[in-house]
C-alpha cells in the first residue's frame, strides 16, 4: 500500500490521520493494530459513487474485519452486511445492523445458523447446494415461515488470482454449478416453504481485471432468463466482492471506476437490485500493525533476520499465501538493508518478509506493517499460547481502544 493522507510521515515519523504510530506504540504496546475510521468511511464512499447509477445495496463482507466497531462504522455509513456464519450474524446484530440489510453467506451452514437467520428475519440466505435447499424448506416449515433464499451459482470463470482465493469454477466448493442450475431450480420448485428472490456468484479476491465480473455476469444473466422461464421472481442479482486493493506500490489496484463503467451497462437494463459484498476493498488499507524490533542477528554468510514481537498468530496471510505487506519503520530514515523480517513462533513459516530491500532498523525500533486491515486480527489465533493483540481506531485525531489485548487469564478461562 503507498502511504497516503490517513498513512504518511511527518517530521520524520510515521502517523495515522494526524496521530503519531510512536506515541500509540509506547501508550498500548506492540504488536498493536492502528485503524483509521475516515479511511475506511472514504473507501465505502468511493464505492457507493461508483455504483451510484445502479439501485444497489453495499454489504460488507464481515469476515475481512469484523471488529465490532468496524462493522459499526459501516453500518452508520448505510452499508449492508454479508456475513458467512451465526458468529458473525451474532457481531452484525451486536452491531446494530438492521436485519433487513444483511445476508448470510457459507458452503456448509448448520441447521442451528439457519434457523437462528430465520429468526432473525435477515434480507436472505444464499443456498450453496440442493441438500441445503432442502434443510433451509424444513426449517422454515418448522418455523411456519417462508424462507427468501438467493441461489449461488457457480459460473465456471476462473479469474487470474492466488488459488486459495479464487471461488468461480467447479474444482472449488462453493455454490451450484451452472450446469446443473435448471435440475436444482426444478427441485426448488417443489418446495413449500423456500422462496426464490434472488441469484448470487462471488469468483474470487483480489481481481484486477474487470472483464471476469463481466464474463460471470453474462452467465448469471442466463440463469435469470432460466428462472424467468420456470416462473420465479428474482428480485435481485449479487455479484459479490473480491475487487482488489493495493498491497504494494509495485502493483497497484484497478481502481474501482472501471469495475462500474464495465458493469452498470450490463446491470441496469435489468432493473433489479444489485448487491455487492466488498470486505477487503473497505478495509485493508485502513488499518496498520505495529510492531517492536526485539533482536537483528545475522548467520555465517551474512543473511540477516529482524525479529520482531508480532507473530504469524498475529498476521497469518504471509505464512498462508506468501502475501506481500510493505513493511516501514516508525521513525524514517533513507538507509537500506536486506532481511528476512520474522516473528517469535517456533515456525519456519513464521515471517513477514524475506529478502525484503528495506529501510533499515535497529533493536528497539518500531516497524509498520502495511495493509492489515482485511484477514490480519480476524485470522489471528493463540499459537504458542500468544494474546491477541490490542486494536486501536483513529478518529477525528484521536485514538480509542476497540479491542483490548488478551490476557493469559482470558485464554484459558474455558477450560477445565
Amino acid at each position: 500500500m503507498p502511504l497516503d493522507q490517513h498513512f504518511f510521515y511527518k517530521n520524520g515519523i510515521l502517523h495515522c490521520d494526524g496521530v503519531s504510530l510512536n506515541a500509540l506504540a509506547k501508550k498500548f504496546g506492540t504488536p498493536l493494530f492502528v485503524t483509521s475510521k475516515a479511511a475506511i468511511l472514504e473507501n465505502f464512499e468511493r464505492f457507493e459513487t461508483a455504483f451510484q447509477p445502479l439501485n444497489h445495496l453495499t454489504c460488507y463482507s464481515v469476515k475481512a474485519n469484523y471488529t465490532l466497531e468496524v462493522i459499526r462504522t459501516l453500518v452508520k455509513a448505510g452499508s449492508g452486511l454479508d456475513v458467512n456464519s451465526g458468529g458473525e450474524l451474532f457481531r452484525a446484530l451486536k452491531a446494530e445492523a438492521s436485519p433487513e440489510k444483511i445476508i448470510m453467506a457459507g458452503v456448509g451452514k448448520t441447521a442451528q445458523e439457519i434457523e437462528y437467520a430465520l429468526q432473525s428475519k435477515i434480507l436472505m440466505l444464499k443456498a450453496e447446494s440442493l441438500s441445503e435447499l432442502k434443510l433451509i424448506d424444513r426449517i422454515a416449515c418448522r418455523l411456519k415461515g417462508k424462507a427468501p433464499v438467493g441461489i449461488r451459482i457457480t459460473p465456471n470463470v476462473t479469474a487470474e488470482t492466488h488459488p486459495y482465493i479464487t471461488t468461480g469454477n467447479h474444482e472449488q466448493k462453493f455454490g451450484i454449478d451452472e450446469a446443473l442450475a435448471e435440475e436444482t431450480l426444478q427441485e426448488a420448485k417443489r418446495l413449500k416453504h423456500v422462496r426464490i428472490v434472488g441469484l448470487e456468484m462471488h469468483i474470487g479476491s483480489q481481481i484486477y481485471d474487470p472483464k471476469y465480473y463481466c464474463d460471470a455476469t453474462l452467465k448469471l444473466l442466463e440463469v435469470k432468463s432460466l428462472c424467468e422461464k420456470l416462473g420465479f421472481e428474482i428480485e435481485h442479482l449479487d455479484i459479490g466482492g473480491g475487487f482488489p486493493v493495493t498491497y504494494s506500490s509495485e502493483k497497484k489496484a484497478t481502481p474501482i471506476v472501471k469495475f462500474a463503467r464495465a458493469l452498470v451497462p450490463l446491470l441496469k437494463p435489468t432493473g433489479l437490485k444489485i448487491l455487492f459484498e466488498p470486505g477487503r476493498y473497505m478495509v485493508a488499507n485502513a488499518s496498520v500493525l505495529l510492531s517492536k524490533v526485539l533482536y537483528i542477528k545475522e548467520n555465517h554468510n551474512k543473511k540477516k533476520f529482524v525479529i520482531v514481537d508480532a507473530a504469524m498468530n498475529d498476521l497469518i496471510r504471509p505464512a498462508l499465501y506468501g502475501a506481500y505487506h510493505e513493511i516501514l519503520p516508525v521513525k524514517q530514515t533513507s538507509k537500506k538493508m536486506i532481511a528476512d523480517v520474522v516473528g517469535p513462533v517456533c515456525e519456519t513459516g513464521d515471517f513477514f518478509a524475506r529478502e525484503r530491500v528495506m529501510a533499515e532498523v535497529e533493536e528497539g525500533d518500531t516497524v509498520a506493517l502495511l495493509s492489515t486491515g482485511a484477514y490480519g486480527m480476524v485470522m489471528s489465533s493463540n499459537y504458542n499460547a500468544r494474546p491477541r493483540a490490542t486494536d486501536v481506531m483513529i478518529d477525528q485525531g484521536k485514538a480509542k481502544i476497540i479491542r483490548k489485548r488478551e490476557t493469559f487469564e482470558q485464554m484459558i478461562e474455558n477450560e477445565v
